[in-house]
């Protein structure tokens, strides 16, 4: 028989960029992921579109499949042939359970990898503020499990040990006996002002900390209701989280937003998002394809055709430049057939685009949508002159329309379409549901039709019930028309039509 191989992934404290680059590879190369929740869903998006997902649960208090379950599950996976990834939250060897999985691997001679994750033991602290050691406070930390086999107790951990030989302690899975941990290091002689720290979902867009000392901090759990998963802190450099804390000072900390552009556009907004604390959703209800209709990729290719014969060429989109140079290079069309035509870009990022292939646009205008496109041309128009339009098959007639009026012989050709997509749709619902989303950004007027449809498509037979109490983010004066027409509030308008603009907006004091 045909073994296949097991991948025993750390996948990490919770933010997706903090998982190692082999660790990475193992989740795209996967022919089954097996996860549990403090692998953040995320990372699943790079797996292979045909990779089969197998979620185990593992609660606090209640597993769906119990360790020795899973165990056995990559073993009878493996020797089906696959290749398996097992994808556990934090590092696996950091009582992740990582020894008696690969045991039973050994145990049938399949061959397993273990790969590393950042430690939330370490990782949670470091984005709290708390390093856990400092030349000015300790040079030792010990990590130890918060909980351990039923059939222990905590008699089976040295505390007076742990209480007078270690700097900073740092429990895992603890929340749920903070009170014994802290009065098991008072009765062993640590002082009841030590300073204590508990980091609730650490790394992840919900983290919330809280602060306090051993002889209080059970009552402020009790008091804010603090849940699992946390890390807990006990030590002095507990006390530099109020100098060094760092990612609750970013302005999007907090911060779930929706990216609804296609998937192909949106890593700009994704970015800076991230940069800024906030945590972005994709869920891009926008794909975009060369034109399907046979019509209209006849018309294209005429144009093409006829490029040498332009007197002004009209981009007014990146997607558009990159639709248009494609078909180029598929028709092998010289670009130089351009070499009679005045460019014309709508925005800076469309002249990137432009110059990234070679052509510096010739006319850049101050306002960044077809308005401002017109107005920085017109003085140079000259009636019977023939332009051409490349675009997308739901552009705006403004343009076209106001062309032919000065007298221009106006060409439209559709360079790509708009598809209405809802992939991985029923993740976004459920964060919906519970709230859990805060901004919603728009990018064009298709983001938000499509949007509203692909809910629909869904079965959500009032979609804009499920973005009630939900802030806004538009892009531009036509994409805030379109939101308003479906009676939505507009929380952020980007000053300019730009991905930059759009992003400071919301970062921007209300």
């Amino acid at each position: 028989m045909n073994k296949g191989r097991v991948y025993l992934v750390g996948a990490g404290p919770g933010d997706p960029k903090l998982i190692s680059v082999r660790g990475l590879e193992a989740i795209q190369k996967a022919d089954v992921i097996v996860y549990d929740r403090l692998a953040n869903p995320r990372l699943l998006k790079h797996r292979r579109p045909d990779a089969e997902l197998i979620f185990v649960g593992k609660l606090p208090d209640k597993h769906i499949l119990k360790q020795e379950e899973i165990n056995h599950l990559l073993v009878d996976l493996a020797l089906q042939g696959k290749v398996v990834t097992r994808l556990k939250g934090g590092d696996p060897s950091v009582f992740g359970r990582v020894g008696e999985e690969a045991e039973l691997l050994a145990e049938h001679d399949v061959t397993y990898d273990i790969i590393p994750g950042i430690t939330s033991s370490i990782a949670v602290p470091a984005y709290a503020g708390i390093p856990v050691t400092h030349r000015n406070f300790t040079s030792s930390f010990a990590i130890i499990t918060g909980h351990e086999y039923p059939n222990k107790t905590y008699s089976g951990l040295d505390w007076e040990h742990l209480a007078k030989a270690i700097g900073t302690m740092v429990f895992l899975m603890g929340v749920a006996n903070i009170e014994q941990i802290s009065r098991e290091l008072i009765r062993c002689g640590k002082p009841p002002e030590t300073p204590v720290a508990l980091v609730r979902w650490g790394t992840w867009v919900d983290q919330a900390t809280i602060t306090g000392t051993l002889s209080d901090i059970t009552e402020k759990v009790r008091e804010a209701e603090f849940k699992s998963p946390a890390v807990i802190i006990v030590g002095e450099v507990v006390k530099l989280r109020e100098k060094l804390a760092w990612v609750e000072k970013k302005p999007l900390f907090g911060r779930r937003i929706l990216v609804t552009r296609a998937r192909s556009q949106a890593s700009e907004l994704v970015d800076l998002i991230d940069d800024f604390g906030g945590e972005a959703v994709e869920f891009p209800v926008i794909k975009l394809q060369p034109p399907s209709r046979p019509e209209a990729q006849q018309a294209l290719d005429e144009a093409l055709d006829d490029l040498h014969t332009y007197d002004w060429i009209l981009l007014t989109s990146v997607n558009g430049v990159e639709f248009f140079f494609n078909r180029l290079r598929e028709r092998r069309i010289d670009v130089r057939r351009m070499g009679n035509a005045r460019i014309a870009a709508v925005g800076p990022k469309t002249a990137e685009a432009l110059a990234e292939r070679g052509i510096i646009a010739d006319v850049l205008p101050s306002k960044y949508q077809g308005e401002g496109m017109l107005e920085a041309i017109q003085a140079d128009l000259i009636a019977g002159q023939k332009v051409l339009l490349p675009t997308a098959d739901l552009a705006r007639e403004y343009l076209p329309v106001k062309m032919r009026e000065l007298g221009l012989q106006v060409t439209e050709v559709d360079v790509y379409e708009n598809v209405l997509t809802a992939d991985d749709g029923d993740e976004i619902i459920h964060l919906l549901q519970n709230h859990s989303i805060h901004i919603i950004t728009f990018t064009s007027s298709s983001t938000v039709t499509n949007l509203i449809e692909a809910l629909k498509q869904l079965g959500i037979e009032e979609p804009l019930s499920l973005l009630q109490g939900v802030e806004i983010a538009c892009i531009g004066p036509k994409t805030a028309e379109t939101v308003r027409q479906y009676g939505l509030p507009i929380t952020y308008m980007a000053e300019e039509a730009t991905i930059a603009s759009l992003v400071q907006s919301m970062i921007q004091p209300k």
